[in-house]
């Protein structure tokens, strides 16, 4: 089927974000130490829960109530949020350029990110303006990889999940995206993303 409407991800494919430009220095450069603080305290799954609207002030109480030993470096989470920011990724905005000159495509983004924060990366990057619309699951309060999100920018915008291209790098949000007949390119660098896309037939 023929792809006239492409949904990017945007954290790990347009935007470098890496709470390691944050605790790597506070753990002096010990990697171990601070991979067990994500692993045990700050985790993957508890940032996520925020991604899917819940507070970030409650969150880091939560936080610091089971880990009152750790409390500053919890609050550092998202006081210093901003500085995880690690800009854009140059070669996906130039793809990602490339594709809205070419009148064929409707171009979109969905993301896994609070709604608290995303502000500061609209004010951030410009190219976060270009996008015809953006689903964001801190707003839906949902997030992938449940159908209901990929749902939404479906039925928002009038798409059909056959004539759409979704990129992430998330392979279990691609997995997601796949059951609902959505195309997929799963996001590893720009040159890849570049040959995935000509694979399809979309010329950049």
């Amino acid at each position: 089927m023929k792809v006239i409407n492409i949904i990017f991800d945007l954290g790990g494919v347009l935007i470098d974000w890496s709470p390691e430009y944050v605790y790597l220095k506070e753990f002096g450069g010990d990697r171990k130490k601070m991979q067990a603080f994500f692993d045990e305290i700050c985790t993957f799954d508890w940032n996520e829960n925020q991604d899917a609207g819940y507070s970030l002030v409650k969150a880091t109480e939560d936080r610091v109530i089971l880990f009152p030993e750790h409390e500053a470096l919890i609050k550092m989470y998202y006081g210093r949020w901003e500085e995880m920011l690690g800009g854009a990724i140059e070669g996906s905005v130039s793809i990602l350029k490339k594709l809205l000159e070419n009148s064929n495509y409707r171009v979109f983004a969905l993301t896994n990110w609070s709604a608290e924060t995303f502000p500061i990366a609209l004010k951030r990057f410009d190219f976060l303006h270009w996008f015809e619309g953006i689903v964001v699951s801190g707003t839906e309060k949902t997030r992938k990889p449940f159908p209901e999100i990929y749902q939404t920018i479906l039925k928002r915008y009038n798409l059909k999940a056959s004539e759409s291209l979704f990129i992430d790098d998330n392979q279990r949000n691609i997995a997601a995206a796949d059951l609902l007949g959505i195309q997929t390119i799963q996001f590893h660098n720009p040159e890849q993303l570049v040959k995935d896309l000509q694979s399809k037939e979309i010329l950049i």
